[in-house]
């Protein structure tokens, strides 16, 4: 089993470190000059973690923690919509492969962690879910070439991309609305270290709602391969350790379901991909 790499929510205070058997091994205080992982992923010593923690007693057990988002100061957080074929032809508007991906920003504050409640506010409940991965850029550039982009990516995660599908409406061009409720999404649990392609192209994605399957897909079948989104991103924006790219969601989000199933409190989603884990979470009225 790979590392994983956690920041947790603990005696008051957020601390970084390893998850163990029955667990959490707390490592931040040993390593004062990273305030954060996203300090950690700059000084490329996510290895360093990983040894340090090894075969090291739990501090705290299950039970004594709760997650935080792994990286929790973010510069950028950046979503590709619409990167399966079947997602594109859910919109029903004849339209093929689009030239370019779409692209939008979420908040930090739009994130909660794993196992914490998504909130469902009381302006509008069409609260959706949908399962991706995220990866965690480590080295940093500009107009990174799409054979490169692998070498840029320190780790990965999942991501709850959670939506108020009605205010994704609100504009012609514009979601970000929609997108970045407080809390209505997740990222977690923790971070596993990239070292291998096969991570990302081998890689299936299960969302479940209530334990029913509704998203179920390959990573190769992108539309916009995560590499492409690495070198397009990188164009336009330097990207730097610690950002993160939410890389697209499968077909199957309740949007999509006649008549619509939308999330109501109550509900358990979980987002699975093998090799990375499962990120689930409860959902509450705010």
């Amino acid at each position: 089993m790979k590392a994983r790499i956690a920041t947790v929510e603990a005696g008051g205070r957020q601390v970084y470190g390893l998850m163990a058997q029955g667990g959490f091994v707390a490592l931040s205080d040993e390593f004062p000059q990273w305030a954060t992982l996203k300090d950690v992923i700059a000084a490329g010593a996510l290895g360093d973690l990983v040894k340090a923690g090894a075969g090291r007693a739990v501090t705290h057990p299950e039970g004594e923690f709760t997650y935080a988002v792994p990286v929790p100061d973010p510069g950028k957080i950046l979503c590709v919509g619409v990167n399966f074929p079947d997602r594109n032809a859910e919109y029903k508007d004849g339209s093929s492969q689009p030239k370019y991906m779409s692209l939008f920003p979420r908040f930090p504050s739009s994130f909660t962690g794993h196992g914490e409640p998504l909130m469902r506010p009381p302006e509008n409940h069409t609260l959706d879910y949908e399962g991706e991965v995220v990866v965690v850029i480590g080295k940093g550039g500009r107009r990174i070439a799409a054979e490169d982009a692998y070498d840029h990516i320190a780790a990965l995660t999942l991501c709850n991309e959670g939506t108020i599908r009605d205010w994704v409406r609100h504009a012609k061009f514009n979601v970000t609305q929609g997108k970045n409720w407080d809390k209505s999404g997740a990222i977690g649990p923790w971070l596993v270290p990239f070292d291998d392609p096969a991570q990302l192209d081998e890689a299936r994605i299960v969302t479940r709602v209530n334990g029913e399957v509704r998203q179920d897909d390959v990573l190769s079948r992108m539309m916009f391969p995560i590499r492409e989104e690495i070198a397009y991103i990188s164009t336009f924006t330097t990207l730097e350790p610690g950002d993160m790219i939410v890389t697209g969601t499968p077909t199957g989000a309740g949007a999509r379901f006649d008549p619509p199933k939308y999330l109501v409190p109550g509900d358990v989603v979980e987002i699975e991909v093998a090799g990375i884990g499962v990120l689930r979470n409860g959902v509450v009225d705010e």
